[in-house]
């Protein structure tokens, strides 16, 4: 038998993107034994509720789903699948160490930058906002401490500078998703050691909220500005008032000279708006907004 028809896996995820390595584990033939994922939650102004997207996922494929509360209420469940092996990506929460401890040789996470760079929950936009020139993924061994544990594998990606936050997630999380597909059978039989991260050169990224979207023309530059509307394309959005009204910027380019709708930004260039979104209302190309204001 190959190794992905005889060794168990469990699956931690919840978000969108997770779903991108569980597809490629279950088209790779490996064993699935179960799905971790959040409970349902309440979206939309309806409030209904939704379902993660790897849980659709997983039922569709016949894979058995959890959705603990508490993470100690799968305990049994994960010792009675042992030995059994960890995947964790983008599942969001804290996996306590006595958890940790029931897998072997642990549970094994995908992250979307080159630790110890961008530890933390929002690594890919860090990335886009700070203008790096490159990126890339880690496959490392989770611990109890954020992001801090030992890593099987990196590979870089190079950045243009016009990528936006759903392009660099769909490329980072399929590369990183096949890399750790190949590499799997290596890091559990422990042919592929991890090598510990060198704490003194870490740094830190934190959880986004509506407060990061406001864009302040007086300090920022409108290169600044650009990375922004690029890295928080989606949530939380790029948001400035033009023409007196509050709008959320899609997409907009650095431009030397003023245009029919742009702001000047701190370092004297503008920032030309090509595209937006008028709160509450759908996205427009920004000639469309202007005809909307003549009216």
């Amino acid at each position: 038998m190959t190794f992905g028809q005889k060794t168990n896996l469990i699956f931690f995820g919840t978000e969108e993107y997770s779903l991108v390595t569980l597809q490629t584990l279950v088209e790779r033939d490996f064993r699935i034994a179960a799905v971790v994922t959040k409970p349902d939650s309440k979206k939309g102004r309806g409030q209904a509720y939704s379902q993660p997207a790897v849980k659709q996922y997983a039922r569709q494929h016949g894979i058995p789903v959890w959705q603990p509360h508490h993470l100690g209420d799968i305990a049994m469940d994960i010792e009675a699948l042992r030995p059994v092996t960890g995947i964790l990506v983008a599942y969001g929460k804290i996996i306590p160490q006595s958890i940790i401890d029931l897998f072997d040789p642990g549970i094994i996470n995908l992250h979307p930058s080159l630790l110890p760079a961008y530890r933390g929950p929002s690594p890919i936009e860090a990335a886009l906002l700070h203008q790096d020139r490159q990126t890339g993924i880690s496959i490392m061994q989770l611990d109890a401490k954020m992001d801090a544990g030992p890593v099987y594998f990196q590979s870089q990606l190079n950045l243009n500078g016009t990528e936006t936050k759903p392009d660099l997630y769909s490329q980072l999380f399929s590369m990183g998703s096949q890399a750790l597909a190949d590499r799997l059978a290596h890091i559990v039989d422990g042919s592929l050691p991890p090598k510990p991260q060198r704490d003194a050169d870490a740094t830190y990224c934190s959880l986004l909220s509506k407060k990061d979207a406001w864009l302040d023309p007086t300090t920022t530059t409108a290169s600044q500005a650009d990375a922004h509307i690029r890295a928080f394309l989606g949530f939380p959005g790029s948001r400035l008032t033009l023409l007196g009204h509050e709008v959320i910027v899609t997409k907009a380019h650095v431009s030397d000279t003023p245009t029919d709708l742009s702001v000047k930004f701190a370092d004297n260039k503008h920032l030309a708006i090509d595209a937006l979104k008028p709160v509450g209302k759908k996205e427009m190309p920004a000639r469309a907004f202007l005809l909307g204001r003549k009216k």
